[in-house]
């Protein structure tokens, strides 16, 4: 039984098409030909069956996998040299057309089909591998990373006056003045000049600087790294000969913004941003946190001077030697630290407690009748925090917003740190040592005179008035004779 496999018009065409250019009448003679054949092969087609069918897919399916083994058994099963000659052609038509599926996959596509469409049907399948092209624009986009949408800058064209405006018009003096410079211009020229405004000699000059600079191998470059080489130390030598190296500044290199050169950041927000850093401007948040900061300072202060103040006064008000006042504020201090430590941050940012090192059994000092007399104050002072904080969270962004504060807090926190320092208070109180004021400063305290104290030791400020302003004996016997 022999087995016949129809030849498909497309792929004769392109396993034909390496030969030697024919005429119309062979090319005519082909396509009667090939018809001929196509319409005996489709008669064979329809009288093949099932089984026929079947070998048919087989031998292909074993010429197009199997490779030489595939082939030498179609020649062992002895085809006919037609059928073997139609089956090798279909396979190299088959391999033609994977080589190229590119190609004829963008041929294959319709007249309606989009750009993108044809670009996908065209471009190269993927290997596994990046390739040089592709890897170079990635590199490209790493480098400057595209800023977001709603930051990017939109083009806005400039306004374009399309109006139709006239001419200023010139006084007569003005037209005479601007002729008479006219004049005296084309005058000046001479006969010297000619009307491309140079002279003969400036002409000859240039022509033969043109001459040397175009005269064959006067601007020959070397083709090698080497030569580029040489020639690149030729010029820095005669450079240097000519002294251009002699006043560079030397130091410390100059420091560039990165974001100077970015093409996505907007040039104008850039140079905005650059301008109020050097103008040292910040923005209003800032300026209310540091308002808190300031506020929150000068309350702490007073709060722990008045309370070291109360606390010396209370201690040292119940008698005993020096060393036995002292000793009666370190123990304080002791209990201070057992019933309410100090809570400080480590260098990791974690909070942790400084606790005594042996447990001392007695309570911390308090005194109720102190904080029902600072208790309005104090009330008032945390409100105003409380307040500008609100104002500053309202402002700032969530990250840099801050807590409100508590009098229960702040006053434990005081309790705390003030502890430790009553009993060296105490002592200085007694040896005559600072003198604070109210915000903690002061001048250093010294044995004064009976003179001194009733005259005043120190610099004494007087605050003189405006003439204006000063009421004196005439001012005053003024006002006494005064009617009504």
């Amino acid at each position: 039984m022999s087995v016949s496999i129809r030849r498909v018009p497309f792929v004769s065409q392109y396993s034909t098409q390496a030969g030697a250019p024919k005429t119309e009448d062979q090319q005519q003679d082909k396509t009667a030909k090939e018809a001929e054949q196509e319409s005996h092969e489709n008669n064979i087609e329809k009288e093949l069956g099932p089984l026929a069918r079947r070998l048919e897919e087989a031998t292909e399916e074993a010429l197009f996998t199997g490779g030489r083994a595939g082939r030498r058994a179609v020649e062992d099963a002895g085809f006919s040299e037609e059928l073997k000659e139609r089956l090798l052609n279909k396979i190299a038509d088959a391999n033609f057309k994977s080589e190229n599926a590119n190609a004829f996959a963008a041929v294959g596509l319709s007249l309606t089909a989009g750009e993108g469409t044809r670009h996908i049907a065209s471009a190269q399948a993927w290997t596994g591998e990046e390739g040089t092209a592709d890897t170079v624009l990635r590199m490209l986009d790493d480098a400057k990373k595209p800023l977001a949408t709603g930051l990017r800058g939109k083009f806005q064209p400039s306004p374009v006056d399309m109006r139709l405006q006239k001419q200023p018009r010139r006084s007569a003096g003005e037209k005479v003045a601007k002729a008479r410079d006219k004049v005296n211009t084309y005058v000046g020229m001479g006969g010297q000049q000619a009307k491309n405004g140079m002279s003969e000699d400036e002409k000859e000059a240039w022509r033969k600087e043109l001459r040397e600079r175009f005269e064959p191998g006067a601007r020959a470059l070397p083709n090698s790294i080497t030569g580029l080489a040489a020639l690149a130390n030729e010029r820095i030598e005669n450079a240097i000969a000519r002294g251009q190296f002699k006043n560079i500044p030397r130091g410390k290199g100059i420091e560039r913004d990165a974001r100077a050169d970015n093409p996505f950041i907007d040039t104008t927000e850039y140079i905005m941003n650059k301008m109020i850093q050097r103008q040292d401007i910040v923005p209003p948040w800032i300026e209310k946190q540091q308002e808190v900061a300031k506020e929150l300072g000068i309350f702490r202060a007073r709060l722990r001077n008045d309370w070291r103040r109360f606390a010396a006064r209370m201690i040292a008000s119940r008698g005993g030697s020096l060393q036995e006042q002292i000793r009666r504020a370190e123990e304080y201090a002791a209990a201070e630290e057992v019933h309410n430590p100090i809570i400080r941050k480590n260098a990791d940012g974690q909070v942790e407690e400084i606790k005594a090192a042996s447990p001392v059994v007695g309570r911390p000092f308090r005194d109720s009748a102190w904080e029902q007399t600072e208790a309005a104050y104090l009330k008032l002072s945390i409100e105003r925090l409380n307040a500008l904080t609100r104002s500053y969270n309202l402002m700032a962004p969530d990250l840099a917003k801050k807590p409100y504060f508590s009098l229960e807090r702040e006053l434990k926190a005081c309790f705390a740190e003030v502890a430790p320092t009553v009993a060296r208070e105490i002592q200085e109180r007694a040896t005559g040592g600072k003198a604070r004021s109210l915000g903690g400063g002061g001048q250093t305290g010294k044995q004064t005179g009976l003179l001194e104290a009733l005259t005043g030791g120190g610099d004494v400020k007087v605050h003189v008035e405006a003439q204006e302003k000063a009421y004196g004996l005439k001012e005053w016997w003024r006002d006494v004779w005064k009617k009504n």
